[in-house]
């Protein structure tokens, strides 16, 4: 049996961070998902997909992601159900996030922070868990290798050209 599900899309509204009470993190946020098509008015629909991400990944993502950004999801779906105050069943569907990865960079136009908060910025990514900033690890890495280009440095970053990129090309 399989059970997997990789979406990407923009957070609804900023990520809601809690704690158990045995102390494990645990964050809850919605991805508005564009549909593969277009509706009979030309307009692009979206689902609304709720996401649970725990522990670590979970700080995170309420530290780094905000309203409006990118992000991707890789998880599984999971239901549960418990019952109100109302005493009546509630039913819930949500993807249980194994890895979260943020998608443009903390001060990009679609989402993140202007201003404070930590230096490291969205590059620590996928090194959850390292105190070390990133600029050292860059210093780190071109003192053994300093006639190699990195790959993971972004290739259009200084270029200054326009990127002609077409709408149905983009996720939202």
């Amino acid at each position: 049996m399989m059970n997997r599900v990789v979406l990407v899309g923009r957070l609804t509204k900023d990520p809601d961070l809690r704690y158990t009470p045995s102390g494990v993190a645990v964050a809850t946020f919605t991805l508005a998902v564009n549909r593969a098509f277009t509706n009979q008015q030309g307009d692009r629909e979206a689902d609304f997909i709720n996401c649970v991400v725990w522990r670590r990944p979970a700080e995170n993502v309420a530290n780094f992601l905000k309203k409006g950004s990118l992000a991707g999801v890789d998880g599984r779906i999971q239901t549960r159900s418990y019952e109100n105050q109302e005493g009546k069943r509630v039913y819930v569907t949500e993807v249980n996030a194994e890895s979260v990865q943020f998608l443009e960079p903390k001060n990009a136009s679609g989402g993140g922070q202007s201003g404070g908060g930590s230096n490291q910025g969205y590059q620590d990514n996928n090194n959850f868990g390292q105190n070390q900033p990133r600029e050292n690890q860059s210093n780190q890495g071109n003192q053994n290798n300093q006639n190699y280009t990195r790959v993971d440095k972004d290739p259009f970053s200084n270029d200054g050209q326009p990127i002609d990129i077409s709408d149905d090309d983009l996720p939202f």
